[in-house]
C-alpha cells in the first residue's frame, strides 16, 4: 500500500488522563486513492464519499475555531 502521511501524533486529552495514537493521510491501496485513518493501531481506508464528509467536517471545525481561513 502506497501512502503519504499528513499527520502522526500521540494526542493527549486536555484532562491529561487519556491519549490516542493517531495517523492519517492518503492511501492508494484500493482502485481509488482516498484517506486512510489509523487510531491506536487499528486502520482503515475510507470510501470517497466518507472521505469527503470527513474533510468537510474537519474544515468546518477548523473554520469555527479560526484555525484556517
Amino acid at each position: 500500500m502506497a501512502t503519504t502521511m499528513f499527520f502522526e501524533e500521540l494526542v493527549k486529552c486536555q484532562g491529561g488522563k487519556e491519549e490516542m495514537d493517531i495517523e492519517f493521510g492518503r492511501s492508494s491501496f484500493y482502485k481509488e486513492d482516498s484517506i486512510y485513518l489509523k487510531v491506536d493501531g487499528k486502520s482503515l481506508v475510507m470510501d470517497r464519499a466518507t472521505a469527503k464528509k470527513f474533510v468537510e467536517a474537519a474544515s468546518g471545525v477548523g473554520h469555527y475555531f479560526g484555525f484556517i481561513d
